[in-house]
């Protein structure tokens, strides 16, 4: 069995996820985080947040899930975020046909990447058939399939809306109000953990590719021009990058330090630099193996519209490589965007140091020539001109001017206009701050903490198996067992489980068959701790405590059973004790 066969038949029998309504026959790519799942997934987000709202100072705020039509419109997913879709004329399953070129050519690693037309050739070429019937696929069209979930706001279909493909919006069309809360002063940094939804063509390989999952996001605003990340606190942390000259080439991820990758220009974006060097020591945290892990910088057909820059935190799983993060610099794209569509206030006022006189370049209309010339089209040539004078007073050096308004050309006399260029004393500007985003996505770390820390060796001359989790990522940190149910050992051993509940820790108590087994179900859900009541501890008041790893143990007064197994949550070991 494969190590993520093994996995999925763990995670199920032990209650960590399991596919979702198997009462009903299931339903592809939605999956039920079980009570030990939805553990292991909460203390990631704790760590997460620990990490990127509390240490790096940002706020945190929830925003809703479903969006108005219009919010999608203005970032471009209405237009922009689809995958390609294969529909099979035989039996009619529909398929995501870069994934199936993927599968079908050895050297095609990113189909994602290619238009349509070519994924379509590529089909055709290697003759891919239909994973469901078997039927050939050549010929088929590939076609563009947008990945939102539609929904209506409110009764009738006048207000459309969408379930957000990412928690990013929630954040972005909130910016006005938001930039009050941070004083109208940049940098500042605004974190979101919440569900997001897309309707995947396929859904696969488990918690891989699934139609609703949780993402971990902060949208980081900057001044492009003033604000400089602080790369001292991270210059020497090492990093494994795949580049895209690499990828291009015969090449292989290679390690640089965040200061030699900037001054190499291997990163291009020195926020997504430091970014990339923060998180280093987060994966570790969580219990990702960084034998298994590598940034990859995306291909130039693989950025996503708002992107200028962009490198993936990668996993391996199972052999394949797969994206846990996305660290992208969407420069004032989204900001920019939602000004534009909504008509509010998306800057911020950059203060000057001193005054500054300058040329501005103005109109002041003719309205009593403008509303008889133009009609319904008068405010609209007005705004046209407001802007020509702003990019481009050489257009009012004759003695006519033209404006476009919605594809139609209007001319009228410059005399009209009342152009005219003045001297302004300003105190500032209003600048549009770009955004530098890291993307998690929670489920698929889960999923390769689970898979990179599953492990078996021999304990007692039986084979193990065993999660060897972080205690802060175990979704339990201590187990309570009685050596027997009777002579009163069940009756302590649940005063001290209370004891150790009462002082905060996650405990759970169990009672069932014999110590070897408990001890066996408790290493496979990575508890790393285990205590034991047995008769020494009528006698003295001591229990068991021992270490999953290495299975070691040692006595410890129940008095200070609380303090020990606090201590060795937080790096202690046995022998410290």
């Amino acid at each position: 069995m494969s190590e993520l066969a093994e996995l999925s038949e763990l995670a199920k029998r032990r209650g960590f996820f399991f596919a979702s309504n198997e009462a009903y026959g299931g339903t592809a790519g939605f999956y039920t985080f079980g009570p030990e799942g939805a553990a292991v997934k909460r203390n990631l987000e704790d760590a997460w947040r620990d990490v990127y709202v509390r240490e790096l100072g940002h706020m945190e705020l929830e925003a809703p899930t479903v969006m108005p039509e219009a919010v999608f419109e203005a970032s471009g997913h209405l237009e922009t975020f689809d995958d390609m879709i294969l529909e099979c004329a035989e039996c009619g399953a529909t398929h995501r046909a870069d994934h199936l070129v993927e599968d079908a050519v050895a050297d095609v690693e990113d189909a994602e990447a290619l238009e349509p037309s070519r994924v379509a050739e590529l089909v055709a070429d290697h003759g891919i058939d239909c994973p469901s019937c078997g039927a050939p696929l050549a010929g088929q069209p590939v076609e563009e399939f947008n990945l939102m979930f539609g929904t209506n706001i409110g009764p009738g279909s006048s207000s459309p809306g969408y379930l957000r493909p990412e928690t990013a919006q929630g954040i972005f069309v909130e910016f006005p109000r938001l930039k009050e809360y941070a004083r109208n002063q940049l940098p500042f940094g605004v974190a979101q953990v919440g569900r997001a939804y897309r309707n995947e063509i396929s859904p696969r390989r488990a918690l891989v590719r699934v139609r609703e999952f949780t993402q971990a996001e902060l949208e980081h605003f900057v001044d492009p021009e003033y604000d400089d990340p602080p790369i001292e606190r991270v210059e020497d942390v090492e990093l494994p990058l795949y580049s895209a000259e690499a990828q291009q080439g015969d090449g292989t991820a290679e390690t640089y330090t965040v200061r030699e990758a900037v001054e190499a220009g291997v990163v291009e974006s020195e926020w997504v630099a430091y970014y990339l060097g923060e998180s280093m020591a987060f994966y570790e945290r969580i219990g990702v193996d960084m034998d298994r892990f590598r940034y990859r910088q995306h291909l130039p057909g693989e950025l996503s519209h708002y992107a200028a820059d962009c490198w993936d935190a990668e996993t391996e799983l199972g052999g394949n490589w797969i994206e846990v993060t996305g660290f992208a610099y969407r420069s004032d794209y989204d900001l920019r965007k939602h000004g534009e569509y909504s008509e509010e206030d998306f800057t911020i006022f950059r203060q000057y140091d001193e005054p500054k006189t300058v040329e501005r370049a103005t109109v002041d209309p003719d309205m009593s020539y403008l509303g008889p010339t133009f009609g319904d089209d008068a405010g609209d040539v007005v705004e046209a001109l407001e802007s020509l004078a702003a990019r481009d007073r050489s257009a009012f050096d004759g003695e006519a001017v033209t404006v476009e308004v919605d594809g139609e050309s209007y001319t009228l006399p410059v005399e009209k206009t009342g152009f005219a260029v003045e001297e302004q004393t300003e105190s500032g500007e209003h600048i549009t701050p770009h955004v530098v985003e890291p993307s998690f996505g929670v489920d698929r770390l889960v999923y390769s903490v689970l898979a990179h820390r599953y492990g078996t060796d021999e304990v007692d001359g039986e084979e193990r198996s065993y999660l060897e989790l972080p205690p802060e990522i175990a979704p339990t940190a201590v187990a309570v067992f009685p050596l027997m149910t009777k002579d009163g050992l069940d009756d302590r051993a649940r005063e001290v489980a209370e004891s150790l509940r009462d002082a905060g820790l996650e405990v759970t108590y169990d009672d069932t068959g014999n110590i070897g087994r408990r001890y066996r179900r408790q290493d496979e859900v990575g508890t790393p701790y285990c205590v034991t009541v047995d008769y020494d501890t009528l006698e003295d008041d001591t229990v068991t405590v021992r270490e999953r790893d290495s299975t070691d143990q040692t006595r410890v007064a129940v008095a200070e059973l609380p303090a020990a197994i606090d201590r060795l949550v937080s790096g202690a070991t046995l022998s410290d004790l």
